[in-house]
């Protein structure tokens, strides 16, 4: 059996779905591609570029399947219908967290216009489905005040009427029905106030608002007054219910309009439904990302399920980014000016709210939980107040090499990046983590003492009871030993060590007190492999740089301080380094670096 890298070389130039299974033959993954070839080939030969997700996703690849179609819109419709049908692990899968109602015509004598959150289309036809809640029963109130619409759930069939097995209702006696129950209503004239419902939730109420006029005319000119009022006053309904939709512009007449803005985990996008110029219908969705799909793969999806969802036939779709392929028999424009594109704004307006109301509530819920930290972490380590202050200390001398050290601050559960600091070591000869940790604890509390700032209320030590111990005999030199807490937290096994306590304290793995000390260390940790990868760039421009005869440490620093890289300065012209240091020696330089 083909391994699944032999396999994808033998696979066709042509647009097809393809599907990744892993050794227990579950579906990891479903996607299409113009060319199966060289986009599945892409996954092995070009593992280097991908990101943490996808090199996991390659590495479960046991085996290979796909299905060859005529075009890459054939494709993008398998390819659909594959991932709502298997829900693979790492596809991205459209769906909402909550159910949205809908509106069901029901399909039997005499329908019925209900509200459902279930969708079965065998039932009849639904409409939606509707987000906001409160336009829903806004259009329900319009039909039920333009038409005599039955809500009994009898069987209205011939027989049943013909043998007079009902009588009427509450509802027929209030002018609500016609009572179709008894026979007093024509299916036939039931079923055109049904085509009219049809029509309006469609969106498309010029129809209705033509009956409406026609009627009333009629009526008028063979002196039915009262009728005629009746008429008038259905039309004034209708016209007052479509004043209150929000009207785009009547030369515009049915579009799809889509925005999407994203981060590093989620998607955000907007729709809105265009019909006879007036917006009748908008959604929003949120996706969270699989395998960092870009945003064109993403809105692509969105576009193709919700004009289906909601039953669009709109021929342009209005977009802020272009669509990865052609739909059928429709236009996908990216307007610049004109009222295209201000519906295109306003829709971007409404993607970018979702996006900060998301961000609002994220804030909001890791302030309250890193309050429940500080309080958890006060708790755990017996303090007499909240650690609302806290510095984290870490040393970094790869191979020995270039030992820097950092310090993060945090406050109330939050980093505080302007406190932040780094350490050049200055006394420490060689590779010496505890002699490292007590010059920069020492450096950085003999300065706050002599500047009188403001002192921890926790200090924690990334490493184990010897960088503790270390750091603790700065602080008695200092005479500041016990006057803040300390701890040290160990990588290996996440133990937190205490001073003059050989047992680590154990803390649970879900605590939120850990998850803020684990935090502190790995942002210390950060800062300082930062810095030392810095330190080290530099020293390794400098030594290239000083290399060239005719070129000191003056001119060295100069282009060190502009270029900040050898790479930005081989790119530079002549003409960019002689701005700095003049044409002479830019020429020597340019000509060195070759």
């Amino acid at each position: 059996m083909l391994n699944p890298k032999e396999t994808a070389l033998k696979l066709p130039h042509n647009p097809g779905v393809y599907r990744f299974y892993d050794h227990e033959d579950t579906l990891l993954y479903v996607g299409k591609a113009k060319d199966l070839k060289n986009r599945v080939s892409s996954y092995f030969n070009q593992s280097a570029t991908h990101n943490r997700k996808t090199q996991k996703l390659v590495s479960q690849i046991a085996r290979i399947e796909y299905t060859l179609v005529n075009t890459e819109f054939d494709a993008l419709l398998l390819e659909n219908n594959l991932i709502k049908t298997h829900q693979p692990k790492y596809n991205i899968l459209l769906k909402d967290d909550k159910t949205f109602p809908y509106i069901c015509i029901t399909k039997e004598r005499f329908p019925k216009v209900l509200v459902t959150r279930t969708l079965d289309r065998s039932l009849g036809k639904f409409y939606g489905p509707y987000s906001n809640v409160k336009a829903m029963y806004t259009v329900l109130e319009l039909v039920k005040e333009l038409y005599t619409i039955r809500t009994c759930h009898l069987n209205l069939s011939e027989e049943n009427i013909r043998d007079a097995k009902f009588k009427v209702c509450l509802e027929y006696h209030i002018g609500n029905c016609k009572g179709p129950c008894e026979g007093l209503q024509t299916e036939i004239d039931y079923q055109k106030d049904i085509d009219q419902v049809h029509q309006i939730l469609k969106g498309d109420v010029s129809i209705v608002k033509s009956y409406f006029t026609e009627k009333m005319m009629e009526t008028a000119q063979n002196l039915e007054f009262e009728k005629a009022a009746e008429y008038k006053e259905k039309l004034a309904s209708l016209e007052k219910f479509q004043s209150k939709s929000l009207v785009a512009n009547p030369n515009i007449r049915d579009v799809d309009v889509f925005s999407i803005i994203s981060d590093e985990k989620t998607a955000f996008i907007n729709y809105l439904k265009i019909k006879d110029g007036a917006i009748i219908h908008t959604h929003n969705f949120e996706l969270k990302k699989k395998l960092d799909e870009p945003d064109e793969e993403i809105l692509t999806l969105v576009v193709l399920d919700a004009r289906n969802e909601f039953n669009s036939q709109a021929t342009e779709i209005i977009t802020n980014i272009p669509l990865q392929i052609n739909l059928d028999q429709t236009e996908n424009t990216i307007p610049k000016i004109g009222d295209k594109k201000k519906l295109l704004d306003l829709s971007l307006k409404n993607t970018f709210y979702l996006k900060r109301d998301k961000e609002r509530k994220l804030l909001n819920q890791q302030k309250k939980d890193t309050g429940v930290a500080v309080l958890e972490l006060q708790k755990i380590l017996n303090m007499s107040k909240p650690p609302i202050h806290i510095e984290c200390f870490d040393n970094s001398n790869i191979q020995g090499t270039n030992p820097v050290a950092s310090m993060v601050y945090f406050q109330n559960g939050r980093p505080l990046k302007k406190e932040y600091r780094h350490f050049n070591i200055k006394t420490v000869i060689g590779p010496d983590d505890f002699s490292s940790m007590n010059e920069i604890v020492s450096r950085r509390y003999r300065r706050q003492l002599d500047e009188n700032k403001e002192l921890p209320d926790l200090i924690i030590i990334d490493g184990g009871k010897g960088q503790l111990n270390a750091a603790c005999q700065a602080l008695k030199d200092l005479n500041l030993y016990g006057q803040m807490k300390i701890i040290g937290i160990a990588k290996r096994l996440e133990e937190i060590y205490l001073p003059q306590d050989d047992i680590p304290l154990h803390i649970h793995k879900k605590s939120p007190a850990l998850k803020l000390i684990q935090q502190a260390r790995d942002e210390a940790h950060r800062f300082a492999i930062e810095f030392h990868r810095l330190k080290r760039s530099k020293n390794s421009i400098q030594s290239q740089l000083e290399e060239i005869k005719g070129i000191g440490a003056a001119t060295v620093e100069k282009l060190l301080q502009h270029f900040k890289s050898i790479k930005k300065i081989k790119e530079s012209t002549p003409e960019e380094i002689a701005e700095i240091v003049g044409m002479a020696k830019a020429q020597l330089i340019k000509e060195s670096l070759k």
